[in-house]
């Protein structure tokens, strides 16, 4: 975990399709860990492996259609596969990726990557040089990728100016915890991150 170097990655990267998404929320959240996060940008190819998500199921509290469909979150009631972008706290994008049937209201957080190609692009866009603090964090991940709500309700399934993609490399042992910074339904086990990854945030008690 942590290598940015052990796999070649080419700008062909290939979409994942619809129907290897899986369309139950908690399911589709431990199977993006280890995909990709591919962004197209003017000034070059960017990209990341997930390493950490949070699920947003049917039901739950903290989730965003929770209280039904609005014109903010309708993007969260798409098919599986579509991007929901909203800001957070006044300052931060996050990256949402619709999880069932169109009409539900449920999502998966991309919380964390490990960043791959155009490092250098995203430390211009974050200001900042380390490399583990790049995407580590929703809002940090956004920043770095320039991901804003015009992505809005993209379809993540095809290339466009922002994708999802399979990766070649197993992401290693997959944990499992309770959320991060949330009141609401607090305590359900509806985090996955690669274990050990220096890319993962939160703190370290939830990242082993």
């Amino acid at each position: 975990m942590g290598r940015t170097d052990t796999v070649s990655h080419s700008n062909d990267h290939m979409p994942l399709s619809r129907s290897e998404l899986p369309d139950d929320t908690v399911a589709l959240a431990r199977f993006l860990i280890g995909k990709l996060v591919v962004r197209a940008l003017p000034e070059g190819m960017v990209s990341g492996r997930i390493v950490e998500t949070e699920a947003y199921v049917v039901g739950d509290a903290a989730g965003h259609g929770f209280r039904g469909m609005t014109p903010r979150n309708r993007s969260l009631f798409l098919e599986r596969g579509h991007a929901y972008v909203y800001l957070a706290y006044g300052t931060s994008m996050m990256l949402n990726v619709s999880s069932e049937a169109e009409g539900v209201g449920t999502g998966v957080l991309i919380r964390a990557l490990e960043p791959l190609e155009g490092i250098e692009i995203m430390r211009r866009n974050r200001g900042v040089e380390r490399l583990r603090d790049l995407a580590r964090g929703p809002g940090r991940l956004a920043t770095a990728l320039r991901i804003d709500r015009s992505l809005d309700g993209l379809d993540l399934c095809r290339r466009g100016p922002l994708w999802l993609a399979r990766d070649d490399l197993e992401p290693g042992k997959i944990g499992q915890s309770i959320r991060i910074g949330i009141t609401k339904d607090a305590d359900r086990m509806l985090r996955f991150y690669v274990r050990g990854s220096p890319f993962v945030s939160g703190p370290r008690s939830l990242r082993e």
